[in-house]
């Protein structure tokens, strides 16, 4: 009897415990990845000690736990999909004082986005205080399908649209086009393309690799979200089914 009260209490200790970069994420701080980066930093403290180990277990109960000497505390979990326009950096701040994507969305919750679009890249994007989702959303194995609308420097000539759906090397790995179709009737400048792919410009870097330039980009659809009935520059709130709907088709 006794042997059981001690695992029970044990294992009551361990749940209320959790990794400092999940209490991080979970209130909204920032995604797990990025809270380990504050962590190598030392900008983050528990119990007035500066913490460098990634995997410190907490009590988010009882740990006095900061980041730049500001306590945390857990929020509750707010989403909006943004349309976004040319003209805004897609990050938290800027140190060239360029307008940010936060001065567009009106909330006295400390947000951030998930993934970027470029300056001038159009279209939507996701912003949360939710460091589980945004870490689901970006990580590529959980494949999110994207869709882009393009415009190309030159007509997209068709050998060229078969050699992106059946994939060229980028990056030392083969990448493609899982769908392309051109929305504009006998104008293939303009193309769209659909893509689970998340790396770095990968959109412009596909068609760079075979000699186009890419002339406008506007993200169309992110996974089950889209801005089809958004003006530029607007924004809204995501409700609980809404990402309920998007969980249920991309979790495994």
């Amino acid at each position: 009897m006794k042997l059981v009260k001690l695992i029970t209490a044990d294992l009551k200790i361990r749940a209320e415990k959790m990794r400092l970069n999940k209490y991080l994420s979970e209130s909204g701080v920032a995604s797990r990845r990025k809270a380990d980066e504050l962590i190598g930093q030392r900008r983050v403290t528990v119990n007035n000690n500066i913490i460098t180990i990634l995997g410190l277990q907490v009590d988010p109960e009882k740990d006095d736990i900061r980041v730049d000497g500001e306590k945390i505390k857990p929020e509750k979990k707010i989403y909006y999909l943004l349309n976004k326009p040319k003209g805004y950096v897609t990050t938290t701040s800027d140190e060239k004082g360029r307008k940010t994507v936060l001065d567009l969305v009106r909330t006295n919750t400390k947000i951030f986005p998930c993934g970027r679009l470029d300056y001038n890249t159009t279209g939507v994007l996701i912003l949360t205080n939710d460091g589980e989702f945004a870490n689901f959303i970006m990580h590529p194995s959980n494949k999110i399908r994207r869709e882009y609308l393009t415009k190309l420097s030159a007509p997209l000539l068709r050998e060229h649209k078969i050699r992106f759906e059946k994939g060229i090397v980028l990056d030392g790995r083969r990448s493609y086009f899982s769908d392309i179709t051109f929305p504009v009737q006998n104008n293939y400048r303009w193309v769209k393309v659909t893509t689970v792919e998340g790396r770095n410009h990968f959109v412009k870097r596909m068609f760079k690799a075979l000699g186009y330039s890419v002339q406008e980009l506007k993200r169309v659809s992110y996974g089950t979200f889209n801005a089809d009935n958004m003006k530029t520059g607007q924004s809204r709130i995501i409700d609980k089914k809404e990402i309920t709907e998007f969980m249920k088709a991309y979790s495994n």
